[in-house]
């Protein structure tokens, strides 16, 4: 995979004109000098699974269809005098 992500950089690295050289063996050196540096992996949030002392998480039930609304057609109902009820009324400056 590598190499031929290599060779596909090379071939337009010649077909632009290529400047400058990129070094692949360089670029995984550095690559591996730095992950070195990285810090051990710490436990953000929760307890420790292995812990006997870790007391577990609380299980309260949670209905899965509580917030369900019907949507079944109604009946029609008059609409004119409802519109008109919530229609901004005309501006008398005019």
């Amino acid at each position: 995979m590598l190499t031929l992500l290599g060779a596909k950089s090379a071939a337009a690295s010649a077909a632009r004109g290529g400047h400058f050289r990129f070094h692949w063996p360089l670029l995984a050196a550095a690559a591996l000098a730095l992950s070195g540096c990285m810090p051990a992996t710490t436990s953000v949030a929760g307890a420790d699974p292995t812990d006997p002392a870790a007391k577990p998480a609380r299980v309260d039930y949670r209905s899965t269809v509580a917030p369900y609304t019907s949507l079944r057609p109604a009946a029609p109902a008059p609409w004119r005098e409802r519109n008109d009820a919530v229609t901004p009324q005309p501006k008398q400056d005019r």
